[in-house]
């Protein structure tokens, strides 16, 4: 099996019966059918300031991932200065990891393979997946014994839960602007701010 890198490498043993972990490798594909709920539902896009705003990042990074094709938006592109980027809720989780990726130094061809195998991963597998690296080699541990086999190993030096990645932007994006994909129509995210504002004024009154 290929690492992220492109060079050869061999997978690590099984641990406890379970499946081991595995160094990325570079294969393209799309995300599962499974549709979520709420602010994860494929109906719903969101403009690349929301984006930015929920994955922690610039608007110039942004920019600059869409076109040289590291994090493209899935749901709309942009096809000239009037259009607006669209991005699926799938998308703004690939952008948190791959800015927490580049913060702990991991070479950006390897950022990429990873991403590609986040693609290609359905919604049940990103939510118990876990990403380590040792800054060289990114790989995917889908239980606790596969992340402590890699520790154990000297491989894994960080790790990313996608889990968690998951459940932080559902709670950014919970309190943004969304749009359905169908229609256009902007949807209105809770923001207990706005909320406690109204109880205030109500109060006023």
């Amino acid at each position: 099996m290929s690492s992220a890198d492109g060079t050869a490498g061999s997978s690590l043993g099984r641990v406890s019966g379970e499946s081991a972990a595995y160094p990325l490798h570079g294969s393209v594909g799309d995300f599962g059918t499974e549709r979520g709920a709420g602010v994860a539902d494929e109906a719903i896009g969101y403009r690349g300031p929301t984006a930015c705003a929920a994955a922690g990042i610039t608007y110039r990074q942004l920019d600059y991932w869409a076109r040289t094709g590291l994090v493209e938006p899935s749901v709309r592109p942009a096809y000239g200065s009037g259009t607006q980027r669209l991005y699926s809720f799938r998308d703004v989780v690939v952008l948190k990891i791959v800015k927490r990726f580049l913060d702990t130094g991991v070479a950006l061809q390897n950022i990429r393979a990873a991403v590609q195998h986040l693609r290609a991963r359905g919604f049940s597998d990103l939510e118990r997946m876990t990403l380590m690296s040792d800054g060289a080699t990114v790989y995917e541990c889908s239980s606790p014994d596969e992340v402590v086999s890699l520790l154990q190993g000297g491989q894994g030096v960080f790790g990313i839960a996608v889990g968690v990645v998951w459940r932080d932007v559902e709670a950014a994006l919970s309190q943004l602007h969304g749009e359905r994909v169908d229609t256009g129509e902007t949807l209105v995210g809770h923001n207990p701010q706005d909320e406690l504002a109204r109880r205030r004024r109500d109060r006023a009154v």
